[in-house]
């Protein structure tokens, strides 16, 4: 089944909707609905308003499903998802109208961005795709299907903010259609096999019919088109969505693989949702090095959409509805050949009457002159075709057109110029328009004259150009010539040469893009050149001890040598620090100068016996003389056993002096 030629209301324009939208002027018509420019008069602002065809306002299954689908849209807080504001009913005596009012995006479609561009390049593909599918992850994150993804239904607005609309509709209007499932809704050209086959529709029927847009806005149509819609249903059950570069589409080889995989027909070899496959896209778009792009505005269409049964020949525009049981029992038609009728020729012969010879020597001098000029004849025949020979080959014979090649297969050039006595001299040239193995060209042209046997050379297309791979440590002008030879631009760039531990100074990194990646002819390709090792920072080692500070140096790269002097301010064998500072950038094996300090820190030897205080001295690198007093101390001879210590020193405990200071030590008797 089909739905019905559009039922569109004009004495809509100009009125008000439940007594606060008002209604402009059409925007966009289809099979189930009819999309106004209107105004919310209770909040001042645009809107826009689809208003759903008749016939459903009489449906109550259509409007409790409406109503359901609806809310669920609205729940759907995202930038590239149209806003829906409101829905209802509006009953008037010239009957209701079922009507959904929804954020207003001014611009076009993408159906309008292709039907101006035809094919998009690959990073503007790239950059729709990525949007939508962010639209969708959001929408199947709160388990809300689409289910009708199309060109049509991804707006494009200011700024080059692509959004998707018309969530759930499809749904609302395939289960008040029909209740025993029967009915495929949806537009063909991009439904999934599984919404063709039993009507089911999950995260991974979207996926699908994402992977069909892409195909469609790289190869500037859609995988299947046929006669009916049945026929397109039964390609998508039967057939698997060829890779775009089979449909003349250039792309990246990741690419060509991802959307085969996201449109092949069993779902649980899809990436599982929206989610996934933007994440797939993304990392694809960034392992390639290729750039997001603005979107560019289109202008809308001045043909209002139209249901696409109203075509000859069934497009990927129309949302309709079909049987499901002639979805499946569809078979291709074809049109049988035609049998050629006879021509039956005939022609009448009657018998010549001859008349005999009145005598005998007549008819041997007429047989005498038969044979004289039978024998000329044979005579000026050969004669006349030596000449006809001689002057054709001197004129026209010794030349031959030279056929034309372009868009033929490497392979069969060569049966193609010898059915014209020509030999093929193959030169393989790189080209942005004309795929990889395919003629691009001939010299002389296709059309000239050559002469017979001569050689033709015949340019063969490598396809787009790709980054050669360049092994690091190569000379820059090795690497140049490499780029050139891949018929792209080197260039370098002081800004983008790095350090390398491995790689010497100006030696070669590698390049940017990165090896593989395809580019056009001349592109640039910048070649990334070493700048050595990566300058070392000295680090801070003061207060280490001698070891610890050789050690750290040497980790780091330098080469260590030790000055010892006095520093009042740190102990003996412990680091001053270094020469040069700490935080000097150097290269790597430069020679820094470890400090170390020779001052010995006085020990704390009152109370000690003086031999035990002038061994701890000693030890610590420094002098020592006694003096003995009498009075002040005597009261320590009482103590017993305090005879002879140390009672005081002349340099205070843990200060910093040079190695041979002399520290005066003075007892009691």
């Amino acid at each position: 089944m089909e739905w019905p030629g559009p039922e569109h209301d004009e004495s809509l324009i100009g009125t008000l909707l439940d007594g606060r939208y008002w209604i402009g002027p059409v925007l966009a018509r289809g099979g189930m609905s009819t999309v106004y420019r209107g105004t919310d008069t209770r909040l001042e602002r645009p809107v826009a308003i689809k208003v759903m065809a008749p016939r459903f306002a009489a449906d109550p299954v259509f409007l409790q499903r409406f109503e359901r689908e609806a809310r669920a849209a609205a729940r759907l807080h995202h930038p590239c998802v149209v806003g829906v504001h409101d829905q209802g009913i509006d009953s008037s005596p010239a009957g209701d109208h079922v009507y959904l009012v929804m954020e207003l995006v001014d611009g076009g479609t993408l159906r309008d961005l292709l039907r101006q561009h035809g094919r998009l390049p690959v990073a503007l593909a790239l950059s729709v795709a990525e949007m939508v599918l962010s639209a969708l992850a959001a929408a199947h994150q709160e388990g809300l299907v689409h289910r009708d993804i199309k060109p049509e239904n991804v707006l494009i607005g200011p700024g080059g903010v692509v959004k998707v609309a018309d969530f759930g509709l499809v749904r609302a209007a395939a289960e008040a259609s029909s209740s025993t499932g029967d009915v495929i809704l949806g537009t063909v050209a991009y439904l999934s096999p599984e919404q063709v086959a039993t009507g089911a529709a999950d995260a991974r029927s979207d996926v699908y019919a994402t992977g069909v847009l892409l195909f469609e806005m790289l190869t500037g149509s859609p995988p299947y088109t046929g006669e009916t819609a049945l026929s397109v249903a039964y390609r998508h059950v039967n057939d698997d969505v060829p890779a775009p570069s089979v449909a003349g589409a250039v792309l990246p080889t990741a690419l060509d693989e991802l959307i085969v995989r996201a449109t092949r027909r069993d779902p649980d070899t899809r990436p599982p949702d929206a989610a996934a496959f933007l994440r797939l896209l993304q990392a694809l778009r960034a392992d390639l090095g290729i750039d997001r792009v603005a979107v560019p505005v289109p202008t809308r269409s001045d043909e209002l959409s139209t249901p696409i049964a109203t075509s000859p020949a069934v497009g990927p525009r129309g949302t309709r509805a079909l049987t499901r049981t002639d979805a499946a029992s569809s078979q291709p038609m074809t049109q049988p050949a035609r049998p050629s009728s006879p021509v039956v020729t005939a022609l009448d012969a009657g018998p010549r009457r001859m008349h005999p010879a009145t005598t005998d020597s007549y008819r041997r001098e007429r047989a005498r002159n038969r044979r004289a000029f039978l024998a000329w004849m044979v005579i000026v025949l050969i004669l006349a075709s030596a000449v006809g020979v001689g002057a054709w080959w001197l004129g026209s014979g010794r030349w031959t057109v030279v056929p034309n090649l372009t868009g033929l297969h490497r392979g069969a050039v060569s049966a193609a110029l010898a059915a014209a006595d020509l030999q093929a001299h193959l030169v393989e040239d790189h080209n942005d328009t004309v795929p990889g193995d395919l003629v691009v060209g001939s010299d002389p042209a296709a059309g000239q004259r050559a002469a017979r046997g001569s050689d033709i050379t015949v340019v063969i297309s490598l396809g787009h150009p790709i980054v050669p791979a360049v092994e690091p440590g190569s000379t820059v002008d090795g690497a140049e010539q490499a780029v050139e030879q891949a018929d792209l631009q080197p260039r370098t760039d002081t800004d983008v040469d790095e350090f390398n531990d491995t790689v010497p100074a100006g030696a070669v990194i590698g390049l940017r893009p990165a090896p593989g990646t395809v580019l056009t002819v001349g592109a640039p390709v910048t070649v990334v050149v070493s700048k050595g090792p990566a300058p070392i920072t000295v680090p801070n080692v003061r207060g280490m001890r001698q070891a610890d500070a050789v050690a750290a140096l040497t980790r780091a790269g330098l080469n260590v040598q030790v000055r010892r002097q006095f520093d009042d301010q740190t102990a003996g064998g412990r680091a001053i620090g270094t020469d040069p500072k700490a935080g000097t950038g150097l290269a790597r094996g430069a020679s820094v100068t470890l400090l170390i300090s020779t001052a010995s820190v006085v020990p704390d030897v009152v109370g000690l016996s003086v031999d035990q205080a002038r061994q701890a001295l000693a030890d610590a690198g420094l002098n020592s003389t006694v003096s003995r007093q009498f009075g002040g101390f005597g009261f320590l001879g009482g103590l017993g056993g305090f005879a002879n210590r140390v009672v005081s020193q002349s340099i205070a405990p843990g200060q910093a002096v040079r190695e041979g200071t002399t520290v005066n030590l003075t007892t009691a008797l």
